[in-house]
């Protein structure tokens, strides 16, 4: 059981896993924590949680460059194969079996507009069962919601939240996230782009180690974490 996990800042992140390298939400073009250039990013899968411009990101540039497929909701996944690339549409709730694990789309509480102001369809999570069996969660932008428990049943090794508040989920309600999550591990996330979701992600992880026992790791843009 291993997969390495990279913040590449802000909401974008990487996922190797089973000889599969994926990208989520590639917001590298004026992102100004993004770690490397659109033109460095590798992918051979890249999903997309939801239509915002910081979330679409680079996608259309990357996906052009390398062939990767684009995973996302029906909307989103039409809207970009209507530019020539390579997509496929899913739903919340519902779950497909791609060459690199079983992916199931969870809801988001959140927009979804996309960059051109037309309808983004429904924001998303990703709950995302690798060939090896470990469950991870990608939350997406974010507000906290009760379901939450529902997918914590499913026995998370990872879970993958924002915490920068304002647009998602602060960190008190990103505690109580853990709480209903119980991953063996969570990294904060979308916090620190810019000042209004600016954050002490290690105090925020101090108070998650202290009031439930979590494993927490807080990443820097560009680091990794490798669970071998």
């Amino acid at each position: 059981m291993s997969y390495t996990f990279t913040w590449y800042g802000h909401a974008t992140l990487g996922l190797e896993t089973g000889g599969h390298r994926l990208l989520i939400d590639p917001f590298f073009s004026g992102n100004p924590a993004a770690a490397i250039s659109a033109d460095q990013a590798q992918a051979e899968y890249i999903l997309i949680t939801h239509g915002h411009g910081d979330h679409v990101g680079d996608a259309p540039a990357i996906a052009k460059r390398t062939g990767a497929t684009i995973i996302s909701n029906f909307e989103i996944a039409s809207w970009l194969g209507k530019q020539g690339l390579k997509t496929h549409g899913q739903h919340i709730g519902g779950g497909f079996h791609h060459p690199f694990g079983y992916l199931k789309l969870t809801q988001a509480l959140h927009g979804s507009a996309l960059p051109d102001g037309s309808y983004g369809g429904n924001p998303a999570g990703f709950l995302l069962t690798t060939l090896q069996g470990e469950k991870l969660y990608f939350a997406g932008d974010t507000g906290l919601f009760g379901d939450m428990q529902l997918i914590g049943e499913e026995g998370l090794d990872l879970a993958v939240l924002p915490i920068g508040d304002n647009y998602t989920m602060g960190p008190a309600d990103a505690l109580r996230a853990v709480r209903l999550l119980r991953p063996r591990t969570v990294i904060p996330i979308h916090f620190n782009t810019f000042g209004l979701i600016k954050q002490d992600a290690e105090a925020w992880a101090a108070q998650v180690r202290q009031t439930l026992g979590c494993e927490v790791c807080v990443l820097q843009p560009g680091q990794s974490f490798v669970r071998a």
